[in-house]
């Protein structure tokens, strides 16, 4: 029986944590049950928009405004070709320039791609609020100046829908309860203590959210970013 996460926990991955943590170590083969379960593996671009909150994570399943998922590298871009990003209703649509994931050391270690949903075909589809961040990990055993290259065998997806007020996770608030938790691998909630972040940081790949510091953890030998008590759900 899966393990019911209290009222009041949500998933706050920062940019950083994204690809550094959670694609990273799926790229290494480090990832487990216990990360899947929070990111799944699914080709999103398989699945209709509106079907994937139903597929995400099961320890995420319960948010309303994002959802993530890894999603391996489809045969016909292995092959050197284009990705396939339509689906039966519509098709996915690259929008903006490419933006830099930046680490807390002041390393680019990703590339984010931000993507739109259209119904219909292309050119003349019908523009949707659903929206999608793509992160891929640079490759950090080749030395660049200018052009990273990227590992493209696994990308890690957020995906949202657009609203008229800003999303929870643009705006985290600046004093906020954190909570250090553990996502093992029998699903067990460990030993839990609160503190008050209050240094914010700024994202710099984008400007999707402000960051808080985040505890960590020693996980099955990771150290793994924690589940953050989202302050938002008492007001």
């Amino acid at each position: 029986m899966a393990e019911e996460l209290t009222i009041g926990f949500r998933f706050y991955p920062t940019e950083d944590e994204l690809v550094a943590f959670y694609l990273r170590n799926q790229l290494e083969g480090r990832s487990d049950d216990s990360m899947h379960r929070v990111i799944p593996v699914l080709d999103v671009f398989e699945v209709e928009p509106s079907h994937l909150p139903n597929v995400a994570g099961e320890r995420c399943r319960g948010d309303a405004e994002q959802w993530f998922f890894f999603v391996p590298r489809q045969e016909r871009e292995a092959r050197g070709g284009r990705p396939s990003r339509t689906t039966g209703s519509g098709y996915w649509k690259a929008t903006g320039s490419p933006g830099h994931v930046i680490s807390k050391d002041n390393r680019m270690i990703g590339v984010k791609k931000t993507m739109v949903f259209y119904t219909g075909k292309a050119p003349t589809g019908r523009k949707t609020k659903w929206k999608m961040n793509e992160y891929k990990a640079v490759d950090e055993t080749v030395n660049f100046s200018t052009i990273p290259k990227l590992r493209d065998e696994f990308s890690l997806c957020r995906v949202y829908i657009t609203s008229g007020s800003s999303r929870a996770f643009d705006r985290r608030p600046v004093g906020s309860f954190q909570t250090e938790r553990m996502l093992t691998s029998d699903v067990g909630v460990a030993e839990t203590s609160f503190r008050v972040g209050s240094s914010p940081e700024t994202s710099m790949s984008g400007g999707e959210h402000v960051d808080l510091s985040v505890n960590t953890e020693m996980v099955d030998g990771l150290t793994e970013p924690m589940w953050e008590w989202d302050q938002l759900n008492w007001s």
